[in-house]
């Protein structure tokens, strides 16, 4: 199991369609079989930043399989148009509780 922290820097001009679009590809995911758990939120404080935290079984499949699903493909050639920055990705691992 590993969770994925991805922060998103959107153009303001931007924001709606950011939003619509991620929506689509959430409401997807959240039918896969491996997906654990998502939560999308918006920084305190600044309307344009947001943090998705997304939960899945297996490294693999989301490398090999969820990121090639064809209802993320409208979303990722958004992407360029979409932000203001490259997204910042970090990838946790359990620890707790898992290894006690």
């Amino acid at each position: 199991m590993e969770t994925y922290l991805i922060r998103f820097t959107v153009r303001p001009e931007q924001r709606d369609r950011f939003l619509r679009l991620l929506t689509g590809v959430l409401d997807h995911m959240r039918h896969e079989e491996t997906f654990i758990d998502a939560r999308l939120a918006q920084v305190a404080d600044s309307p344009n930043e947001f943090v998705l935290h997304e939960t899945w079984a297996s490294r693999e499949d989301v490398l090999n399989v969820q990121l090639n699903r064809p209802y993320r493909k409208e979303w990722h050639e958004a992407l360029p148009e979409l932000l203001a920055a490259e997204r910042d990705i970090t990838i946790l691992s359990p620890l707790w509780p898992e290894t006690v």
